[in-house]
């Protein structure tokens, strides 16, 4: 099943189109939000809500208001993140940055749109009527708690205090654990409310989801290091240019590549007490650690 295709395709169902967007004096806005939304990507989380509700019994089309939600967070905090009182980087994905295009006003503006949507499209009446209102309820909780002061966002306050300063292994586990980690927890979270599984089942889809988080930070604090601009579509060596702390940096680039292996398995391990069948995550896990960009 092509997933990502599934993905895109119903995340142009939230914007509209043609005449009707073209009359619209905030057009500029839906430019700037569809612009970074449509801009490509792996869809991780998006994929990883699917497949955990799948895992459970639940279908596609039910989990995918809650992937497209979880989608738009994710791209509404690339959007802030590229902006000059962040990282203030020109490129993203290949393609120049949202505020490079737009400008600040309507990047941050975009952002903060698709913060909304995300939720709008969560407790919408189809997720509603696909999911029921509890479930729907639930998994907004969740996004929201993972996204805020105590996930991502807590995560990135973190990570900016940190900057020109060195900080502890543990410091940076942590932040990381909330700047990547938060929103994959949510992801997998909330595919498996999707999917109807148990309280237990649902703390180790959050465990895969957390161990699934540190491997792919570390993978990318690898890729800022050993590949390319182009391989990356994003700029290469600004942690090193923002005297960030990098898990390379304090452990050495063998240690980090035993750690993506460890974290891997452990994500993978967490697969093992839950029913349903969850060969598609064992290969995510596989294939998030041996990533190119």
């Amino acid at each position: 099943m092509d997933y990502l295709k599934i993905i895109e395709d119903e995340l142009k169902t939230y914007f509209p189109r043609g005449k009707e967007r073209n009359s619209l004096i905030e057009k500029c806005l839906i430019d700037s939000m569809e612009y970074s939304l449509e801009a490509g990507g792996k869809r991780i989380r998006p994929t990883l809500v699917i497949l955990f509700s799948k895992a459970f019994g639940g279908s596609v089309n039910a989990a995918l208001p809650f992937a497209c939600g979880i989608e738009m967070i994710h791209t509404y905090s690339l959007i802030h993140d590229d902006l000059p009182c962040m990282d203030d980087d020109d490129l993203r994905r290949g393609k120049p940055s949202n505020h490079k295009v737009f400008g600040e006003d309507i990047a941050l503006l975009a952002g903060d749109a698709l913060l909304t949507n995300a939720f709008s499209a969560m407790l919408s009446e189809k997720a509603v009527s696909l999911v029921g209102a509890d479930k729907a309820a639930r998994c907004a909780k969740i996004m929201a708690d993972y996204a805020g002061m105590y996930g991502m966002i807590g995560g990135q306050v973190i990570d900016l205090l940190s900057e020109h300063k060195s900080v502890s292994v543990d410091v940076l586990k942590d932040m990381h654990l909330k700047k990547t980690g938060a929103l994959i927890k949510s992801a997998c979270a909330m595919g498996a409310v999707v999917g109807g599984a148990s309280e237990e089942e649902i703390a180790h889809a959050v465990s895969y989801g957390e161990n699934l988080g540190l491997a792919f930070q570390i993978m990318d604090d690898i890729l800022d290091v050993t590949s390319t601009e182009k391989e990356l579509g994003k700029p290469i060596g600004s942690d090193k240019e923002n005297e960030k702390s990098t898990f390379v940096k304090l452990l050495g680039l063998d240690k980090c590549r035993s750690l993506v292996n460890e974290y891997t398995d452990k994500a993978i391990k967490a697969l093992d007490c839950l029913r349903g069948d969850t060969k598609e995550l064992k290969d995510i896990a596989v294939k998030m650690s041996e990533r190119k960009n």
